[in-house]
């Protein structure tokens, strides 16, 4: 009998940790946050780092309007994530256009020649036509006057070459929002 005893409290402590854990983790809704460094943009481009600079990445946000715009450069690379219908921390799909707009637009893009004076860009972006859910951005945190973390990730087609596409992966933003429009 006292063992049964211990194995039913055994078992429900178990269950109260279980729970307990659980309940602390990172919502499906907005995610965790990622772990990208203050001010910066990462992510993995075809399995490659991606690591903005902090004085070229910015974001943007018009609650009023709804739109959120987060940019990070390199000296020749650039994420540009650009939402509608922000209203909070959530998932926003990069996917078809819904009522006559896409809820994100997400774009890589590579320049090259920019110091011999003839820069050439390459762009990847997704949605494409009729592509369906291409990739996410998860909002774990904004606030008017504070910053904007969360995770991303898209797969972008070349715009000028329709098998050319690039896997933007394990993305991440922590940027603090700029004043305007509050």
């Amino acid at each position: 009998m006292k063992t049964t005893v211990k194995k039913i409290g055994l078992l429900f402590i178990a269950t109260v940790i279980s729970s307990f854990a659980l309940s602390c983790s990172s919502s499906d809704d907005g995610g965790g946050g990622g772990s990208a460094a203050a001010g910066t943009i990462t992510a993995k481009v075809n399995g490659t780092t991606f690591t903005s600079m902090e004085m070229v990445t910015f974001a943007n946000w018009t609650p009023e309007y709804g739109t959120l715009t987060i940019q990070g450069n390199t000296t020749d690379k650039a994420i540009v994530l650009i939402m509608n219908g922000v209203d909070g921390p959530g998932t926003y799909d990069a996917t078809s256009e819904v009522s006559g707009v896409f809820p994100v637009i997400a774009t890589y893009m590579e320049i090259e020649g920019a110091a011999s004076g003839n820069p050439v860009t390459t762009e990847w972006v997704a949605p494409y036509t009729d592509s369906g859910v291409v990739g996410w951005v998860k909002i774990a945190e904004i606030e008017e006057g504070g910053s904007v973390k969360g995770t991303f990730e898209f797969k972008g087609r070349n715009q000028d070459n329709d098998s050319d596409f690039r896997n933007v992966t394990n993305g991440s933003f922590n940027i603090e929002l700029n004043a305007a429009g509050w």
